[in-house]
């Protein structure tokens, strides 16, 4: 089962959201970032929270038969933070649609992942909603591609810090997760 998955590595959708949320914070601490270093700590972000989920993913495939998404999920991030740190040159706007595009798969996985934990655990609410914030916003950043560098820092911190708080609310809420339809035992009287 996926919950019991989830909860069992709690710990790695808190760091993934730890980490989104740090860098939402330091684009916002220092918004005179040049291009360079965006595209590089960009880069970085999509990275390592593909490699976070790439380890949901393996540890995933003896107990779901759709362990896969997750492992899809993660190897697209690293994709992206590959891509991009081999390309750091890259202009704003392919940057932009980069982000975008990374932010709307990765939001749909998050989304399919949700509907099939609906039966398994409460709180998948706040996966579906990281997905649906990330596609918003992939959709708004391809909407936008003339908007300056500095729009689209805000942009990716703000997205950053929503997806992060997400994640660190969904591994609290994981974290000890009893499935939905697991009965309570009544109290001897």
């Amino acid at each position: 089962m996926l919950g019991k998955l989830l909860s069992q590595y709690w710990w790695v959708l808190l760091v993934r959201g730890i980490v989104a949320v740090l860098f939402g914070i330091a684009a916002l601490a220092w918004p005179g970032l040049t291009l360079a270093t965006l595209v590089l700590v960009f880069a970085a972000f999509a990275f390592v929270d593909g490699v976070f989920a790439v380890v949901n993913g393996i540890g995933a495939r003896k107990t779901d038969e759709h362990w896969w998404w997750l492992l899809l999920e993660g190897v697209v991030g690293i994709l992206f933070g590959v891509l991009t740190f081999q390309n750091p040159a890259i202009t704003t706007v392919v940057l932009l649609f980069y982000i975008a595009a990374w932010a709307i798969f990765t939001g749909a996985m998050r989304i399919v992942l949700a509907v099939r934990l609906r039966k398994e655990i409460e709180g998948e609410f706040w996966l579906g909603l990281s997905g649906l914030v990330s596609i918003l916003f992939g959709f708004l950043m391809m909407a936008r591609p003339d908007a300056g560098a500095l729009a689209v820092l805000w942009l990716i911190a703000v997205w950053s810090i929503v997806i992060g708080l997400s994640l660190i609310v969904l591994a609290f809420r994981v974290h000890g997760l009893r499935p939905k339809d697991a009965a309570v035992p009544a109290a001897a009287h």
